[in-house]
């Protein structure tokens, strides 16, 4: 097929446009996470585009984290956010798809895959990596088992602080993403039905296993752990 019989691009909206024209400007000029942003005006004249839409494509932008607009001070280059998805997520859990299933369901997969990958890592790196933290949370969460329930945020923290040693920072807002959606659906889905001192077991044994490097013993572990959570979501979906 020649050139000329290929079918044309659609044009984009002014819109669109605009907010692309923002974006490469923050990467032609290699700005980071904190920095200034042009004024307005200075948008409007740099990239030739009307008042409008240089606050339309702000706003848009603003919106998915990529622009951050703090009033009386300017703009800047915003930092990485999962707030959104966070709440689009949280939204479709409430809802029932066309097959039947449960998003949360599909969400939980997800994670387990995660964090059954991430405990991989760790084992291949254990020599490297500090868990002296989460011996500490596992600490805290025995603490709290002995008077009440493990907190949620007692949990996340254990998952926090077991991966962080594999310095990517984008597991961490992934999985503080997912404990973002479940808190927001945590009448939905009921209280947990594991004993407190069950919990700590379940965390116990998945830390143990990384530190023995036993592949099979911390696959094994997560996928116990999140047997609670499907334990929650098969209620949730009128199971037994």
């Amino acid at each position: 097929m020649s050139v000329a019989d290929r079918p044309a691009r659609p044009r984009q909206s002014r819109a669109t446009e605009a907010r692309e024209a923002v974006k490469s400007l923050i990467l032609d000029r290699r700005l980071g996470v904190g920095d200034p942003l042009p004024t307005e005006s200075e948008l409007m004249r740099e990239l030739g585009i009307s008042r409008n839409s240089v606050r339309e494509a702000l706003k848009a932008l603003q919106a998915v984290g990529i622009v951050e607009i703090r009033h009386g001070f300017g703009m800047f280059v915003g930092p990485m956010s999962l707030g959104g998805l966070v709440d689009e997520l949280a939204f479709h859990g409430r809802v029932t798809p066309a097959d039947g299933g449960h998003h949360l369901t599909h969400l939980m997969q997800i994670r387990e895959a995660l964090e059954s990958g991430l405990v991989m890592q760790l084992i291949d790196r254990r020599g490297d990596c500090d868990l002296a933290s989460a011996v500490d949370v596992l600490a805290r969460m025995a603490e709290e088992a002995e008077v009440g329930t493990v907190s949620p945020e007692t949990d996340r923290l254990f998952h926090d602080v077991l991966y962080a040693p594999l310095g990517n920072p984008l597991v961490g807002q992934l999985l503080g993403a997912f404990w973002d959606v479940y808190h927001q659906l945590r009448l939905d889905l009921g209280t947990p039905v594991e004993p407190p001192a069950e919990v700590v077991r379940r965390h116990r044994v998945i830390y143990d296993a990384v530190v023995a490097g036993d592949r099979e013993a911390a696959l094994t572990a997560i996928q116990a752990h999140f047997d609670g959570v499907r334990g929650r979501l098969a209620r949730l979906r009128g199971g037994p």
